[in-house]
């Protein structure tokens, strides 16, 4: 099932406990929640200009945080997880509903999901504008990006609930290496008569992240 939505998150642990912090994440806190309705694959990363780390949660639908196995998970955590979420700085929290899904033809779904860089886009896009925007990345961003192998995929979401910020879009570029950001391909992309009109408006203003994978991707557990 392709999944119809995510959770972004991202935290920073102090440097004397992070191994601890990782260990909690790997084998309690993602674990638990594969295990939960709606979850459907989790992947962690290393922030590239930061001390940060991000899981990227892959949903059903943002339902799947409204159900009562989730409810009970947030609010019954375990000491440790209690001790962690209390200690952490940096938090950051999106949800987001699929708006589209584009990607190489050569890759699988798996493959683009696993890729070793995830570039991530936000945008505070006004409502009355949205449309004009998402069919610019669809039709001309995107397909442009894409001339580039190393670029494997883009997903974009429109953002339902978040902080710190009041993004509206997320896109999530899956890549090889960060090679790709460097490419004819991406310069072409972002030279464009459609990209200039946009780009003169006040709000057109991203927020840009990179990502290195971290080990190996968390997929849904079966239901005891």
């Amino acid at each position: 099932m392709r999944p119809g939505a995510v959770l972004f998150s991202e935290m920073i642990p102090d440097a004397t406990w992070e191994a601890d912090f990782h260990d909690w994440y790997d084998t309690e806190h993602i674990p638990i929640r594969m295990a939960a309705p709606g979850f459907l694959g989790a992947q962690r990363y290393s922030r590239n200009d930061g001390p940060g780390f991000l899981a990227v949660y892959d949903m059903e639908s943002p339902a799947t945080l409204q159900t009562d196995a989730y409810k009970r998970i947030k609010g019954e955590p375990s000491e440790r997880t209690a001790r962690m979420l209390r200690d952490v700085s940096g938090f950051t929290r999106y949800t987001g509903q699929l708006l589209s899904w584009q990607q190489q033809q050569s890759v699988t779904e798996s493959e683009m999901l696993e890729s070793q860089v995830l570039y991530s886009v936000f945008f505070t896009v006004p409502q009355d504008r949205q449309g004009d925007f998402n069919d610019w990345y669809t039709q001309d961003h995107v397909p442009r990006l894409l001339d580039e192998p190393q670029w494997l995929g883009v997903r974009r979401y429109q953002i339902v609930d978040g902080t710190p910020e009041g993004y509206s879009h997320l896109a999530l570029h899956h890549l090889v290496s960060t090679d790709a950001l460097e490419s004819p391909a991406r310069a072409a992309a972002r030279n464009t008569p459609w990209r200039d009109r946009l780009a003169a408006e006040g709000w057109f203003r991203g927020t840009y992240m990179v990502f290195t994978r971290r080990h190996q991707r968390f997929l849904a557990q079966p239901a005891a």
